[in-house]
């Protein structure tokens, strides 16, 4: 697959998005379940978890220093673009990056999106909020093209096997029956069934299992689901395989973020806090891999990534999944809700 070279003047990077303060923590979740009749008092229960790290998601500090890493590599290059950076569900929003591009002039933008996978909430959702802030902001507002999902680039592959490698060689003599489980975000199954998330994500961990120095069981499993206990959603989740894990008398776990680009909330919490006490609890020695983050293969990795559209650069891929298409075909990764049974 080649992409038609295109001139774009500003490179826009897109998020979720985490509140940055106590006092933000309801009105963030308010945005992350908005239409779905939460009430506060259940908000306020979920965003507890913010209130161990002082209310603050790393997400937005660690996205800024992504775009400082991005913006030094392009520098370095020879061709600079300026970089917008708006989030979904919280400041700085994206109808306020649109509304920014347009009054600097900026007449079209390549999105970078932080989710590297396929999935309608990874990868169609963003799309669908990138043009409704186009549509809020109007006349003006440049159109904005998203980067592919980049989960097969060797950039991010080779950066999460190096991670992982590194896991494993801190446990010492532990290390040889030592287990690995590959962790990603869990969607419903019925966004799952529609879209290519869950081949993606076995492919990455067949490819960082394969650069490993030497071979581990390994197991993909998921983290961080939410909403009714009768919908069905992608498993087994982290903590459940702890569990099984104790009962084959593993004795040593490395715990391997591949769903994910930074160690936000969901590392802090669900795999740093809720993972790590299941593990203490069985004796389970447990290492967490490190995310890409500012990783300068990774970041080299987005480097080719927006060559693929302003140079017409061959993607680049490894394993046997090929480059998806940029911009995504239309009405790919659709999701429709189930009712969950009454």
């Amino acid at each position: 697959m080649s992409v038609t070279p295109q001139t774009f003047d500003a490179l826009l990077v897109v998020s979720f998005g985490g509140p940055e303060g106590p006092d933000d923590v309801v009105p963030f979740l308010r945005n992350v379940t908005k239409g779905r009749n939460i009430p506060d008092e259940r908000l306020a229960v979920v965003g507890e978890h913010y209130s161990h790290f002082g209310g603050v998601s790393p997400i937005n500090a660690q996205n800024r220093e992504l775009i400082a890493a991005i913006d030094a590599a392009l520098q370095a290059r020879g061709t600079p673009l300026p970089i917008y950076f708006g989030n979904r569900n919280w400041d700085p929003y994206l109808a306020d990056a649109f509304a920014q591009m347009r009054d600097d002039g900026i007449t079209s933008a390549l999105a970078f999106v932080t989710s590297a996978f396929s999935s309608h909430s990874g990868c169609r959702q963003y799309q669908d909020d990138m043009e409704r802030a186009r549509q809020q902001v109007g006349e003006g507002a440049p159109p904005a093209v998203k980067i592919r999902p980049y989960f097969n680039h060797p950039g991010f592959v080779s950066t999460m096997a190096r991670n992982v490698e590194e896991a494993l060689a801190s446990l010492g003599e532990q290390r040889p029956g030592a287990r690995v489980a590959y962790t990603a975000h869990s969607i419903p199954l019925s966004m799952a069934e529609r879209c290519d998330y869950e081949e993606q994500l076995r492919e990455v961990a067949r490819l960082i299992d394969a650069e490993l120095s030497a071979p581990h069981d390994s197991e993909l499993v998921f983290q961080s689901r939410s909403g009714p206990p009768q919908v069905r959603w992608l498993e087994p989740d982290i903590c459940d395989h702890i569990d099984t894990l104790a009962g084959e008398s593993a004795d040593a776990v490395v715990v391997a973020p591949i769903g994910f680009i930074s160690d936000h909330m969901e590392v802090l919490w669900d795999l740093d806090t809720e993972a790590l006490a299941k593990a203490n609890e069985h004796g389970i020695t447990m290492v967490r891999a490190k995310t890409a983050g500012t990783d300068p293969t990774f970041v080299a990795g987005i480097i080719d990534l927006i060559t693929e559209h302003t140079e017409a650069a061959e993607p680049k891929v490894v394993g046997t999944l090929a480059a998806r298409p940029s911009p995504c075909a239309v009405g790919c990764c659709p999701y429709e809700p189930r009712r969950p049974p009454s």
